[in-house]
């Protein structure tokens, strides 16, 4: 369809998507910490008070602190977002919205709830009782689960649409319920979920990766950053694997309810018998159609199949998608060099010193080398995961409904308000990562539970970073 036809200039058009791209591309890393530091803090919570450790209770101290931080930044991107469904695509909202509205009110409540509960958590940290203060955080993490749940429904919705029925192009008999648990729910919600906590942990792990080496290099063994590492990361190494047998199962379904968005993905051109699977440069003869359809001379169809104005940019969908599954393999390859790591901890085999006490396991460096770099991976293959959701299923905004040309705001003048939201979000970001360095300073438990090696005690003599200080012989000397 002709954007004139519609009454929408081809820059405005192009600013509205271009703006609720950046937009939801902003939000959606935001969203993934929002839903996975929680879960962090409560587990180091949890820890903290099984334990009676310091070290545990400092991390959920301060990752509370970020969560409610973070909190406050997405609440602005998200509210951004839902201003701007109104705004920029008015006709879709006007047309759907009592189909889809349902779960934008369930995932309001779900978010109203998160946020009295991080209010409740974070204030009554050392005005409740310590067993009462961490169940407090349990709806914190179950509001942020449905949360994301609900959003995803939506998303989910918009690429199989179900629950209403179109008669002379008005929207009729509407169920609400069928529109919700549409088919591509499942496999959406259990894709997304994952990854994004695979997201927050993978963040959250880098940051403390960093610290350890630069402690490894001043001869500092510190517990705080080696937990604050360990924790998330091998949250994010458990996930890996699960993911991509997810992600398996959304391919498939892809494959069979949305051919020509899978067709973008995998870079098939023509229509033919046994495809080769192509990855980067390289392709190998078959293999997709055995992945796919367990026959290495499956016919599978490519985008020659369709016409012209039903493809979508498969450039865009087919890049996006090799770079999501080239991170994938690159974290799941570090989630197992993980579990090696750590195969001298099963009993009976855990390191000890010589003088028979346990000693502190030592990661490779260029493990750690490789950890600082997985939370811009993983936020990157997030990304690239949802280009290949929304721009696979172009040029439809409701997949086979209504085209993205039809529900844009025919109102001049759109390209203005992706200046000023640019301007914005620049503002917001540099305040958020201002906010979040003048939250960082040397943590008690870090200071306390630091170790540096003894001098005039033998190699194996190991003594406190505070202790070490207090002699003269600490980093800080």
């Amino acid at each position: 369809m002709d954007l004139l036809a519609v009454g929408a200039a081809p820059a405005d058009f192009a600013a509205a998507r271009t703006q609720m791209a950046f937009t939801l591309g902003f939000h959606i890393v935001l969203a993934s910490i929002g839903i996975g530091l929680p879960a962090l803090t409560l587990l180091a919570d949890w820890r903290a008070l099984r334990t009676g450790d310091a070290v545990y209770r400092e991390l959920a101290q301060r990752w509370a602190k970020a969560t409610g931080v973070l909190f406050a930044v997405g609440a602005v991107s998200g509210t951004v977002l839902s201003f701007e469904m109104g705004t920029l695509w008015p006709r879709f909202m006007d047309t759907y919205g009592q189909v889809f509205g349902a779960a934008f009110a369930l995932e309001g409540i779900a978010f109203f709830i998160e946020a009295i509960f991080i209010g409740i958590y974070l204030y009554g940290r050392d005005r409740l009782p310590p067993r009462v203060h961490l169940l407090t955080g349990v709806p914190i993490v179950l509001s942020g689960l449905l949360s994301a749940f609900f959003v995803v429904t939506v998303n989910a919705w918009m690429n199989q649409p179900r629950g209403f029925r179109l008669v002379d192009g008005k929207v009729t008999d509407v169920r609400p319920l069928a529109a919700m648990f549409n088919p591509a729910t499942p496999p959406q919600a259990a894709h997304l979920i994952p990854a994004s906590l695979m997201v927050c942990s993978f963040v959250v792990a880098s940051v403390y990766a960093v610290a350890l080496l630069r402690d490894r290099r001043r001869g500092i063994v510190d517990r705080y950053h080696r937990l604050g590492f360990a924790i998330p990361f091998t949250l994010g190494a458990v996930l890996t694997p699960l993911q991509v047998i997810v992600g398996d199962w959304a391919v498939r379904f892809v494959a069979d309810r949305q051919p020509i968005k899978f067709a973008a993905m995998e870079g098939i051109e023509h229509t033919e018998a046994g495809v080769p699977l192509k990855v980067g440069v390289l392709e190998i003869p078959n293999a997709l159609s055995v992945m796919l359809r367990f026959d290495p001379d499956a016919t599978l169809r490519g985008l020659d199949a369709w016409p012209v104005e039903e493809r979508p940019p498969d450039a865009v969908v087919h890049i996006a998608y090799q770079l999501m599954i080239g991170i994938g393999v690159a974290l799941l390859a570090l989630a197992f060099w993980w579990a090696w790591s750590h195969r001298h901890l099963m009993p009976g085999r855990r390191g000890r010193g010589t003088s028979g006490a346990a000693a502190p396991t030592r990661w490779s460096p260029w493990l750690l080398r490789a950890a600082t770099l997985t939370g811009v991976g993983a936020a990157i293959a997030m990304e690239a995961g949802w280009t290949v959701t929304e721009v696979g299923r172009q040029p439809w905004i409701v997949y086979g409904v209504m085209r993205t040309t039809e529900a844009v705001n025919p109102s001049p003048g759109l390209r203005f308000g992706l200046y000023i939201v640019l301007a914005v979000y620049a503002a917001l970001a540099a305040a958020t990562i201002s906010v979040l360095r003048r939250m960082r300073r040397e943590p008690t438990a870090a200071r306390d539970h630091a170790v540096v090696p003894g001098a005039g005690g033998g190699n194996n003599c190991m003594i406190t970073a505070k202790d070490a200080g207090d002699a003269g012989e600490g980093p800080g000397s």
